[in-house]
């Protein structure tokens, strides 16, 4: 039986996610937080129900956070409209993953949370 762990990194994405979901479960119905994390690659995403359907749950990511092994960078990127993926500028990218987290609650030009 294979033993799962979360490493430092994915801890302090899942923290920060935990901090931004809502507190209410019936807010958490309409509007919450999730990620998803393979080891290199972070989309942080928001989850509500369809439009059309309310009983199916909707994941939209807003921000992606990228490692670099070969240059030890965290790079930060946030979704356009068009669905594509941009770097973050002018703080894209990171040695230390905190500062990355930092820049997303701080949000100076709207990018992640409108």
């Amino acid at each position: 039986m294979k033993k799962t762990t979360i490493d430092i990194n994915e801890s302090t994405i899942k923290k920060y996610v935990e901090s931004i979901r809502p507190e209410s479960i019936e807010i958490r119905a309409q509007l919450d937080f999730g990620y998803s994390y393979d080891g290199k690659t972070t989309e942080i995403y928001e989850i509500r129900p369809l439009w059309n359907n309310p009983k199916e749950k909707q994941n939209t990511p807003f921000a992606k956070i990228r490692f670099y092994k070969s240059k030890q960078l965290w790079n930060l990127y946030w979704m356009r409209a068009n669905g594509k993926w941009e770097l973050y500028k002018p703080f894209s990218e990171s040695t230390h993953l905190d500062k990355i987290i930092e820049a997303i609650k701080d949000d100076k030009h709207g990018c992640f949370f409108g």
